[in-house]
């Protein structure tokens, strides 16, 4: 599942994220959503998050089924 619709992203799912310093090269970063960044309802790039882990904050590539 993408992740450019806001009312697909939930605080505690565990999502695939590309930070700010990772776009040119794409890499992906795993994690549990803490806190949602981005207001509006969708997002080309991906939903804004933090994660709960270190605070990380990029757009939501992938949400990853448990």
């Amino acid at each position: 599942m993408k992740g450019q619709n806001r009312s697909d992203i939930k605080v505690g799912l565990l999502v695939d994220i590309v930070l700010k310093k990772d776009q040119n090269t794409g890499k992906l970063t795993r994690g549990y959503i803490k806190k949602i960044l981005t207001n509006s309802n969708t997002h080309p790039h991906g939903i804004k998050v933090m994660l709960d882990r270190d605070n990380l904050v990029g757009r939501v590539k992938d949400i990853i089924k448990e």
